[in-house]
């Protein structure tokens, strides 16, 4: 068996002779690549809108109750007029089709720290995903790589009128999210008592005396979204502060009190202690962060 590791290099799609057009066509007769579904089917390329502008490619999820993604693409950078161009598209498909569920889908080679801070604000108020592609040359075989930079923005701890599932349910459509939710349970649970995982087919979550810790939201596998609440406003900064410290990166929703994670069971195992100390600190007032 040899050692030896591939050879991979990053190339500009343009510089290796390829352009937009390609890109699309990639994607579309390989809509798997993208990472949004396992079972997504195109639509249509080029779709043209009563803007006057075309929808560079229009998918459809059949897991999803045919939820329609609206995805626009760009080589290079990402500018202004791309991600307005991106939300306009969606708005118009959104009114065609008002009965389904939409997604924003923006897709460039880089996504700058400038609009990344502008995209993420944007996805608070609208369905919005950004991807960074890159075309990858191994062991001199050209292969396309797709990232996620922002993923949909969804509300935490929307316990109303959410349908309770058992955990056959999860094991069907997303044992990944089901086994990281028993590895917090049972990490949890030797400190811990009062403990209990509620299934609903949104999330999971781990609660502890009636109060949720974490809600975990499905994402690609082995991704999900894990959301910490802090309900005590003046415990904002001493758990900022102490994932700051820990070089955890993170998002946070001022509007509904909570950090957010793009996690797998790798990152969850890494920072287990992390955040049964954060825990520690928002839920029990007589014990400190160590």
């Amino acid at each position: 068996m040899s050692n030896q590791l591939a050879t991979v290099k990053k190339i500009s799609i343009r510089e290796a002779g390829f352009d937009e057009n390609w890109l699309q066509c990639q994607i579309f007769d390989n809509p798997e690549i993208l990472g949004l579904g396992d079972n997504m089917i195109p639509i249509q390329r080029e779709k043209r809108q009563s803007s006057g502008g075309k929808l560079d490619i229009l998918m459809q999820d059949p897991d999803d109750n045919l939820a329609l993604y609206e995805i626009e693409l760009m080589l290079g950078e990402t500018d202004p007029s791309h991600i307005i161009r991106t939300l306009e598209y969606w708005d118009l498909e959104r009114k065609r089709f008002p009965q389904r569920q939409h997604y924003a889908v923006l897709i460039a080679e880089t996504v700058t720290r400038r609009f990344y801070n502008v995209i993420q604000l944007l996805s608070y108020s609208f369905p919005l995903i950004a991807m960074q592609v890159q075309l990858l040359e191994i062991d001199g075989k050209k292969a396309l790589d797709f990232v996620k930079v922002m993923d949909v923005y969804q509300e935490p701890g929307l316990d109303v009128n959410e349908e309770v599932v058992d955990e056959k349910y999860w094991t069907k459509n997303a044992d990944w999210v089901l086994k990281i939710s028993k590895y917090l349970y049972e990490e949890f649970s030797k400190k811990e008592n009062e403990l209990k995982l509620n299934f609903t087919k949104s999330y999971i979550s781990l609660i502890k005396n009636e109060l949720t810790i974490f809600y975990l939201h499905k994402r690609s596998n082995p991704n999900l979204r894990l959301e910490i609440p802090v309900r005590n406003e003046s415990k904002f900064e001493k758990v900022t502060q102490y994932f700051d410290e820990e070089n955890i990166p993170y998002d946070f929703s001022k509007k509904y009190k909570t950090f957010i994670f793009n996690a797998d069971l790798d990152f969850i195992k890494q920072y287990i202690n992390t955040f049964i100390n954060i825990v520690n600190l928002i839920f029990e007032k007589s014990k400190n962060v160590e």
